[in-house]
């Protein structure tokens, strides 16, 4: 676990201090209005520490794709109102097209300890997906700490997740972002077991690494979703008109294979729920039938897992001291196939597991279904955590200063 040993906030001298911390603000917005706040409030825990130990706050973050251009509808603006809101105490907006521009420089040389100041969309700059070091040297000159909190990010090298650490005296992980590294880390590298995890979505190739990675830590590996087909296509069954990645078929059969030779069970599923085609639009009502997985028929399309797999997958969760699930069982938008994502979203509900969820479709189901709050923990980085589950090491961490 040594990669994982770096400062955390509360190993900073932070008073009096002007601390930059790197937030995750990618928040969904309807005309200018925040539909969802849930980031907002997993960052409050790092800044209310930081104003209660009198720091100077900076905020900043990205939000959408502007690409390096400066789009009205992608400004951090109405972060500022909710998080004024939520904080209690007024949150000075920097609006400056070029991030660090005269509103910047002149509301951080204005700040007393307590402060808070949140900076414009970081992408509104080129160089900031491109790393580039004019730009983290501007982040830098704002500030005399680094915190980053935005483990959303954290498998970027960006300016504001790695190229200001080197413009900064120290870095430190913020609260999300240890929480992040102590759940998924320890998952990975020291499970409590049986140690399961659930892999689904729709394409293998987007699960290769974490597949390899997790056969040779797993106890079980439970496989469902639009890549299960490939699988169940490599076993030489017929799937009719199910999602096939042709590709990947001789890897899949290399994975049962391996997971035999190493002793993990892997799940696929016995039974499925079929239609005739892909719903459209996607929540659209469609006559479903329920087949043996090695009896599709030929012109139907496999949309979800079946009874007997949900009962299946669920006492596999039953039996498990630490679950990892990324990616839903089905097409879960549309509620005549987001059973099977709901069976194991209850499972592990009512399991007595750490549960870990790996941000991404699986985080929307648990939230939309209602189980949010009794699973142990929800990764804020899709993308993130599935490379921290192929076991790579993620540049917003490995920058970080390392503890003494």
């Amino acid at each position: 676990m040594a990669k994982f040993n770096k400062k955390t906030v509360e190993d900073l001298d932070v008073n009096g201090k002007r601390v930059l911390v790197r937030c995750d603000f990618n928040v969904p917005l309807k005309e200018g209005v925040i539909t969802d706040d849930t980031r907002i409030r997993a960052a409050l825990p790092t800044i209310q520490y930081l104003i209660n130990n009198g720091a100077r706050v900076i905020l900043c973050s990205h939000l959408g794709k502007p690409k390096g251009t400066a789009k009205p509808e992608l400004s951090l603006a109405p972060v500022a109102v909710r998080l004024s809101e939520l904080l209690g105490k007024d949150v000075c907006f920097a609006a400056d097209d070029e991030v660090v521009g005269p509103n910047a420089k002149a509301a951080v040389e204005a700040m007393k300890d307590g402060d808070v100041v949140l900076l414009q969309n970081t992408r509104y700059r080129a160089e900031e997906e491109k790393n580039a070091e004019n730009f983290s040297e501007e982040l830098g000159s704002l500030a005399d700490l680094f915190v980053n909190d935005a483990f959303g990010t954290a498998h970027r090298a960006h300016c504001s997740t790695v190229g200001v650490t080197k413009f900064v005296k120290e870095s430190a992980n913020g609260y999300l972002m240890a929480k992040e590294v102590e759940f998924l880390g320890n998952a990975v590298e020291n499970p409590v077991r049986p140690f399961v995890c659930i892999l689904g979505g729709a394409k293998v190739a987007d699960k290769l690494a974490v597949i390899e990675n997790l056969l040779n830590k797993a106890d079980t590996l439970i496989i469902g979703g639009g890549m299960a087909y490939t699988f169940l296509k490599a076993k030489g069954y017929e799937i009719g008109t199910s999602l096939l990645d042709e590709s990947k078929v001789d890897y899949c059969k290399e994975m049962l294979a391996r997971a035999e030779e190493n002793g993990v069970k892997l799940l696929l599923p016995v039974d499925t729920v079929v239609t005739k085609a892909f719903p459209e639009p996607i929540d659209a009502v469609v006559e479903t039938e329920v087949y043996d997985s090695d009896k599709i028929p030929a012109d139907k399309m496999g949309m979800d897992i079946g009874p007997k797999t949900r009962e299946l997958f669920a006492d596999a969760i039953k039996n498990a001291k630490t679950v990892v699930w990324n990616g839903p069982m089905g097409v879960f938008e549309n509620p005549q196939l987001a059973e099977g994502t709901k069976a194991v979203a209850r499972a592990l509900a009512e399991a007595d597991c750490t549960s870990i969820i790996g941000g991404g479709d699986s985080a929307a189901a648990v939230n939309s279904l209602g189980f949010a709050d009794r699973i142990t923990h929800i990764s804020t980085g899709g993308g993130a955590s599935l490379e921290f589950l192929e076991g790579k090491e993620l540049p917003g961490i490995t920058a970080m200063t390392d503890k003494d």
